[in-house]
């Protein structure tokens, strides 16, 4: 049915309508890579706030918005060492900087080179070994090996699994799996691609203005070698990811429909039976190749078929010849290594089977329900549906989650400093952070986004020392607590009106409340916990807010869990204040390394919210109201899935029971919260003195 040229184009546009449907098109591809550029200059903002000389950046299918649902495409971060400085010719050399000479000789593989390690103090090679994560060589150069980041990584990333230079963790608990890379930077072009800059092809793509673009961009170079060669241990891969994403970014909505199907087949077809020979990057570089060496209006929707066959046949070529030619390096061959005697013949009978069904085997693909969507659109049936709306939120609430682990690592970064040093340090950071007027395009919004939640914790800790020494809140304190009040939808203004509450203005403490629960829609609003990683699927209401993506949403749709600092304790309840001090000195080891917070009193919003308010309603004599309180905390906890501080959560139900005079429900809940968390809890703080 597919072989009738007229036919073949209607295909191609009901084909292009089901990838639109799943969110290949224009709208949700700008959409991921806003997101995955906003998080990337939000990381970057935060290191550099917390003195850490890194770059980070988001590459692969997930910010090029060259993925589907289905696809379960991985994130890939690159965290680069900015205080590196990687030269490939002497006049580039920095005072005061770890500088390292590219070598690329002929004892080098293609796509590769070699790292010699310089002088701080003058533009001079060392002679001498420093470590054992060098070498020296037969004419005297002391080169790094790549065993170096390794090493280090391996500490950072002890729950990921090295995979290449990546190191991977596991998308558990509803997040996407992410590989990270340590990578160094390198300013100037690669001169292996140096050619790339001159040659045009038939489609006279990349366009001159695109190379000039490219080649200011540098390159980085990754901590690994050449499969099979004699120096794989001294060899880092030279990356051109930059350049790639600029690629990617620049190909038409048609182009990245087939760039999409092609690895739907591979998801199909190969993967299952030929797991790690063809990749999706092979597949990426193959197109490159094709749109490069076509005329640029054969990629149009009507042609998508066409557009698609043109490239499993080259790809067909490339594993006949078991040769992939990096499409900016040509000298490194993809495949090396990749494609072995005994399956090559297999892979090839499938790629061949593939072309000739003409479009048919697009029907088997089960991912994102393919087949099933074109033979309804084909057959004029009533669609499945639209995918864009989950995208947009799967989008959102990461940006969100990102934010909470910013916020998380400022205040670690000062967690056992006394008033005077948080304060100081706090200033700081917010200096640092509110630079938004000197910021354009998305590092002005990652500015935006993260500077008022500097506000609310210096608010916080002013108001504390204030509390100490006045019972009071100060005007300065209030000032800033003002800027931070709409971080979210309630942590700040909890954060307001818990410190209310700890001065005895119980007044104005309930009706901060009032206003919070009055906008705390719980058929919209998704808790943010950094603490602890689960999502669960977004909220009824959630999804038509959400496909209206735009990073401001955050205000009103997310509540964070809410943090104290020990300096802050004069703003937290007695009955929270426990949880700073939830660890004894036999529960210290069985802390993890992203444990950071329990030096912290850290719980959810909206357990906190109906907390205060029991206490509140009980100082002002309001019967029903405190049992309303009362029930909504219990039925929250055994309701709500996303709670990352349950234990937490029960503690202060217990210690509720205990003013209720109901002792026995106090201990059950302190019991159920030791079952949630043996180890650095309160609870049993709170056993002790139930019995003694």
């Amino acid at each position: 049915m597919f072989q009738a040229p007229e036919y073949t184009r209607t295909v191609s546009m009901r084909l292009s309508e089901v990838l639109a449907d799943i969110g290949v098109d224009e709208r949700i591809v700008l959409k991921r890579r806003r997101a995955y550029l906003l998080r990337e200059s939000m990381l970057t903002k935060s290191d550099q706030v917390l003195d850490e000389n890194i770059s980070n950046y988001y590459f692969g299918s997930q910010s090029e918005g060259s993925t589907t649902l289905g696809l379960h495409s991985d994130e890939d971060l690159v965290i680069c060492f900015d205080q590196i400085n990687l030269i490939q010719d002497w006049a580039d050399w920095e005072p005061g900087k770890m500088n390292s000479l590219m070598i690329l000789d002929e004892t080098v593989s293609h796509g590769y080179c070699m790292l010699q390690h310089l002088r701080y103090d003058a533009p001079l090679p060392y002679n001498d070994v420093p470590s054992e994560h060098f070498y020296k060589d037969r004419i005297g150069r002391i080169l790094e090996k790549n065993t170096i980041i390794s090493t280090a990584a391996a500490e950072v990333f002890e729950d990921g699994e090295k995979h290449g230079p990546a190191y991977t963790r596991d998308g558990v608990n509803g997040f996407i799996e992410t590989d990270y890379v340590v990578a160094y930077p390198c300013k100037s072009w690669p001169l292996q691609a140096r050619q790339w800059l001159d040659q045009q092809g038939v489609g006279q793509w990349p366009s001159d203005d695109m190379k000039r673009y490219c080649s200011n961009t540098g390159c980085f170079v990754v901590a690994v070698g050449s499969k099979g060669s004699e120096n794989e241990e001294l060899e880092w891969r030279i990356s051109t990811s930059l350049t790639e994403r600029c690629l990617m970014f620049n190909l038409s909505i048609t182009q990245i429909r087939c760039y999409v199907l092609m690895k739907m087949i591979l998801k199909e077809f190969i993967k299952p039976n030929f797991e790690n020979t063809i990749s999706s990057y092979m597949c990426k570089t193959v197109l490159f190749h094709c749109i490069a060496n076509t005329n640029s209006n054969i990629w149009r929707d009507e042609n998508l078929l066409v557009c698609l066959s043109f490239c499993l046949f080259v790809l067909y070529t490339r594993v006949l010849n078991e040769n992939c030619p990096h499409f900016i390096i040509p000298g490194n061959n993809l495949m090396r290594g990749h494609i072995s005697h005994e399956c090559k013949p297999y892979i090839l009978e499938l790629l061949q089977y593939i072309i000739n069904s003409e479009g048919r085997v697009l029907l088997e693909i089960k991912c994102d329900d393919l087949g099933e969507r074109i033979q309804m659109k084909l057959n004029n049936n009533p669609c499945l549906f639209k995918t864009s709306d989950i995208i947009s939120g799967k989008l959102l609430k990461p940006t969100a989650q990102v934010i909470a682990d910013i916020i998380l690592a400022g205040l670690n970064f000062i967690r056992n400093s006394n008033y005077e040093e948080a304060i100081q340090t706090i200033l700081y950071l917010f200096e640092l952070v509110s630079i938004s007027k000197k910021c354009q395009g998305l590092d002005k919004t990652a500015c935006r986004l993260l500077a008022p939640w500097f506000c609310t914790t210096l608010g916080s800790i002013l108001a504390s020392l204030n509390i100490c020494w006045y019972n009071n809140i100060g005007a300065e304190a209030l000032t800033w607590i003002s800027l931070g009040l709409d971080t979210d939808v309630a942590s700040s203004k909890l954060k307001l009106a818990s410190m209310l509450y700890c001065i005895g203005d119980i007044q104005r403490a309930e009706i901060v409340l009032r206003y919070i629960e009055g906008n705390y829609d719980l058929n919209i609003v998704e808790p943010i916990c950094s603490c602890h990683y689960h999502i669960q699927p977004l909220r009824r209401g959630v999804n038509a807010i959400f496909d209206n993506y735009n990073e401001e949403d955050i205000y009103h749709t997310t509540a964070f869990c809410v943090r104290f600092l020990p300096c802050e304790i004069n703003c937290v309840p007695h009955e929270l204040r426990h949880e700073m001090f939830r660890s004894t000195e036999e529960d210290l080891p069985f802390r993890g390394q992203d444990d950071v917070w329990m030096d912290l009193a850290v719980i959810d919003s909206l357990p906190y919210l109906y907390f205060l308010q029991y206490k509140t309603y009980s100082n002002l004599g309001r019967h029903e109201d405190k049992q309303r309180a009362l029930s909504n905390l219990a039925r929250t906890i055994d309701q709500e899935p996303e709670i990352g501080h349950r234990e937490t959560a029960l503690n202060l139900l217990g210690q509720c029971m205990e003013q209720e005079g109901r002792a026995v429900d106090a201990l059950r809940y302190y019991l159920l919260s030791l079952n949630l968390r043996g180890r650095n809890n309160a609870a049993k703080l709170h056993v002790c003195r139930l019995f003694f």
